[in-house]
């Protein structure tokens, strides 16, 4: 698992177009979230697995960064997908990258 901080992946999306799965729940990501990412709660993860097969990089993100790297460990299984742990979440992209955006 590869692991950025919101700074880095600022960064990444220049150069990158990564699928960027948000695992918080809808109520969370109605409250904020990173432009151009999806909402796939947490608890969907199994049942959609199949969605991301072919995907090649895909962002995990989630408030801490804590159930993303749960999700992360479950979708490990996802053979030639490079997975990426948001470190710090939407929190630390809040922070370090957009101070405008709402927090929790």
């Amino acid at each position: 698992m590869r692991r950025m901080t919101a700074s880095q992946l600022a960064e990444h999306l220049e150069d990158a177009n990564p699928l960027l799965l948000d695992v918080r729940e809808p109520w969370e990501f109605e409250i904020c979230h990173i432009v151009g990412s999806i909402n796939l709660p947490m608890a969907q993860i199994p049942q959609n697995l199949h969605r991301f097969q072919d995907t090649p990089e895909i962002v995990v993100i989630c408030h801490h960064g804590i159930r993303s790297q749960h999700v992360i460990q479950f979708m490990q299984q996802l053979n030639g997908s490079t997975l990426i742990n948001l470190e710090g979440g939407v929190e630390a992209w809040a922070r370090e990258v957009d101070p405008d955006m709402p927090v929790y």
